[in-house]
């Protein structure tokens, strides 16, 4: 039954399996009153929970260079259409209300781009609030007497 049960810890720790190790060392050591399994697995969820929060807030980031970028390229391509368009005889007309299209777009690009990061950062936010709530349960229940 030995193997069966450090195989089966083993695959519940999933990405972490120096928790199994750590586990294993803290059934040795028991404290009166201390669920020291509990501890572990409360431990266990905290760094899913920051694991989970870093992928949201760097995926957050992937999505803003990559909208920045596509941004860029529209901006470059628009600017080499409007040089072209300075060797014609409106390029004054043009030009003015080409600037003026191309100072609107900025300000609703940049829009979009700080809603982009404020959701990256809420949605990591989110995910670590979401464990501290359950920490404060988990404490609320360990703290009860029996």
């Amino acid at each position: 039954m030995g193997t069966d049960d450090s195989q089966s810890d083993a695959m519940s720790m999933g990405a972490m399996p120096w928790l199994g190790d750590l586990k294993k060392m803290a059934e040795r050591f028991t404290l009166p009153g201390i669920d020291i399994a509990a501890l572990i697995e409360w431990q266990r969820k905290d760094i899913e929970a920051l694991a989970e929060a870093n992928r949201q807030a760097y995926e957050g980031i992937q999505a803003m260079v990559s909208r920045r970028n596509e941004i860029l390229q529209e901006t470059l391509a628009q600017w080499q259409a409007g040089m072209k368009d300075l060797a014609s005889g409106e390029a004054m007309t043009k030009q003015a209300e080409n600037a003026k299209q191309q100072v609107e777009k900025a300000v609703a690009n940049f829009r979009e781009l700080s809603q982009l990061e404020a959701q990256a950062r809420n949605n990591a936010w989110k995910v670590m609030q979401d464990r501290m709530q359950e920490n404060f349960a988990n404490l609320q229940k360990l703290l009860q007497p029996k």
